[in-house]
């Protein structure tokens, strides 16, 4: 459903603010070990992810990736999402077919339509604390 990038990437964010909640800076080393990601193309995530502003860094031995607290609130799913893979999830084709509209549907464009709404609306609507919440609690998972 989301892209390897995306996937990463909200893995990432979810595992990084589990430790900005117990006032924790995470390593790059980390963050791919945890993952389970390619230490370059995490790199280049996490790059994404600062640029939009979602994820914060420091340089020096004490430094790491963080999230601040007011941010984990409020960050949604949506917003990782949008930052590494645009919105092409909602607007593409689901057969990848170059040409699909409402004008010229694929066989499959009315079926997605309701699907889209639904995956918009629950990304729209899931904060980074309830997935970091889940993962304190043990309610649910990260690793593989």
């Amino acid at each position: 459903m989301f892209s390897k990038a995306c996937e990463y990437g909200i893995k990432a964010m979810i595992y990084v603010a589990t430790k900005s909640l117990q006032g924790e800076r995470v390593k790059m080393g980390d963050i791919v070990e945890k993952v389970g990601s390619p230490e370059a193309f995490t790199a280049k995530i996490l790059g994404e992810l600062a640029k939009n502003g979602l994820i914060e860094s420091l340089k020096g031995p004490y430094g790491g990736f963080f999230i601040r607290p007011d941010q984990i609130e409020s960050t949604t799913v949506i917003q990782i999402v949008s930052a590494i893979d645009g919105d092409n999830i909602f607007s593409g084709c689901g057969l990848g077919l170059k040409e699909c509209s409402a004008q010229k549907p694929c066989p499959m464009h009315k079926k997605f339509v309701k699907i889209r709404a639904e995956l918009k609306k629950t990304l729209e609507t899931t904060t980074l604390i309830e997935l970091a919440n889940g993962i304190k609690s043990g309610q649910t998972i990260l690793v593989r």
